[in-house]
């Protein structure tokens, strides 16, 4: 696999050197692996911090600005940032309302952020955590105890944010994060694995005619292996697991996300057999995303999610956002 890189040792300082070139709205902390909003804290706001393992741009420092993230940390490729990171991004980002952590289910970031949060009790920083667990595929999975979380994370982030842009109290944030997160479901299949820059090798094995069921973000194994099917009958399959877990009725918000290497051709030919299926049960895609916003390196294919939305949920889901991966109203 041929990749743009100079040295795999440094693929994401390189990669953070380049975002901080090309957003000058940001705080880019090269180094220390912490982004941030330029602007600094925000006096009486609730500073929302995510991260994980880089290798799935633009979650997260492609979600850090207005109506979203006050700060990212991004750990190497597919490994968990340090809690130093996490304890240097509240700081960051505190503003006397507290801090709000949103964690994606991988223990080793759920470990890392606990401890960040043990950290800062000294420094009298209230802060909260909020676990995406979206992903119905497995139960538990090579990096788990529990469900994953995924794509729940990207509708997370932006409503919990829209809602502290309006200076509600962490509490109320932290509660709009968890009802989005139960009212959230995400299935996800693979074509083709993704090649690590540090190995040079896919992370798994997968036949030319060959789909992975229920893949995981880091290419973790899903339900089963299944032979390559049309795109209508791969969207009933994912969107049957997740309607058997969460039934899908009334407005919806879906997010069709490419995992790094399928084509948007691809990708909106997959939405209209959501839309398809959506249609027959009644529900109404009332928002949506099409695009890559949680990917896996280059892998193809593509991962479906769906919140269940209600109208206080749906207000804070318009209000305006201004990352360099998510804008609009602003």
């Amino acid at each position: 696999m041929k990749k743009l890189i100079n040295a795999p040792e440094n693929v994401v300082t390189d990669a953070l050197t380049g975002l901080a070139a090309a957003h000058p709205d940001l705080a880019v902390d090269v180094a220390g692996k912490v982004v941030a909003r330029a602007s600094g804290p925000t006096p009486g706001k609730v500073g929302l911090v995510s991260g994980g393992g880089s290798g799935h741009e633009p979650l997260h420092v492609g979600f850090v600005g207005y109506g979203m993230l006050d700060a990212a940390c991004p750990g190497e490729i597919f490994t968990s940032p340090v809690p130093d990171q996490m304890v240097r991004a509240a700081r960051a980002v505190h503003g006397g309302a507290g801090v709000l952590y949103v964690v994606k289910n991988y223990t080793g970031d759920v470990l890392n952020f606990q401890l960040a949060a043990e950290l800062l009790e000294d420094e009298d920083i209230e802060v909260a955590t909020v676990v995406v667990d979206d992903d119905v595929a497995v139960e538990d999975s090579t990096y788990t105890a529990g469900r994953r979380g995924t794509g729940a994370t990207v509708f997370v982030e932006k409503i919990a944010g829209a809602l502290a842009e309006e200076r509600a109290p962490l509490a109320a944030v932290a509660a709009v994060a968890r009802e989005v997160n139960e009212r959230s479901r995400s299935f996800g299949i693979a074509l083709t694995p993704c090649v690590t820059p540090a190995t040079g090798r896919p992370g798994f094995e997968l036949g030319p005619q060959e789909v992975e069921l229920g893949i995981g973000i880091h290419g973790e194994p899903g339900r089963r292996r299944g032979p390559l099917a049309s795109a209508g009958e791969l969207v009933q399959i994912a969107l049957d697991a997740i309607h058997q877990d969460m039934p899908l009725s009334g407005d919806l918000l879906v997010m069709v996300n490419g995992m790094g290497g399928t084509p948007l051709i691809e990708l909106y030919l997959v939405y209209a057999e959501v839309k398809r299926y959506l249609d027959k049960l009644g529900a109404r895609i009332t928002r949506n995303l099409v695009g890559n916003y949680i990917t896996s390196l280059e892998m193809q294919g593509c991962s479906i999610t769906v919140c269940r939305l209600t109208d206080d949920l749906a207000r804070l889901w318009d209000a305006p956002v201004q990352t360099p991966a998510l804008r609009w109203g602003r």
